[in-house]
């Protein structure tokens, strides 16, 4: 089952470049939200909606990492990393976000990283390519 989504930050995003150590930090604070989420409903939810570690690639820390699940079956692995498009020093180039799923991976990963590309695109208000091709906008388009 290999796939890949992405997701693109246009000139209407929060933001037109990004670095792979916000990715994470944008991940961080997901796992912290559904946690807090399942506080307050008396319910372990955080490790059922994030159960995942993030593993960091000791080749080239800077351009991707993976996420291993967590002491279940049911969850393996999502490989995500950035790269940049044109010259981001004068304005004109862009970031694009690639999560992609390896040959190992699970239906329970896909829907994982279904879920995941929705909540950083919708933070980033970037331009989200699902995994079948489908584009799903998250920024204001005129």
């Amino acid at each position: 089952m290999a796939n890949q989504a992405s997701i693109t930050l246009t000139s209407a995003s929060v933001q037109q470049s990004i670095r792979l150590e916000e990715v994470k930090d944008l991940l961080y604070y997901y796992k912290n939200i559904t946690a807090k989420t399942g506080d307050q409903l008396n319910w372990h939810y955080g490790s059922a909606a994030f159960p995942y570690e993030i593993i960091e690639n000791n080749d080239d820390p800077s351009t991707w990492f993976y996420l291993k699940g967590e002491k279940n079956s049911l969850y393996n692995y999502i490989l995500i990393g950035v790269d940049h498009h044109g010259e981001m020093e004068s304005g004109q180039g862009f970031s694009k976000i690639h999560i992609a799923l390896t040959e190992i991976s699970t239906h329970g990963d896909k829907g994982k990283a279904n879920e995941i590309c929705r909540f950083i695109a919708s933070k980033l208000k970037g331009e989200l390519t699902l995994f079948n091709g489908r584009i799903m906008h998250f920024n204001l388009r005129k």
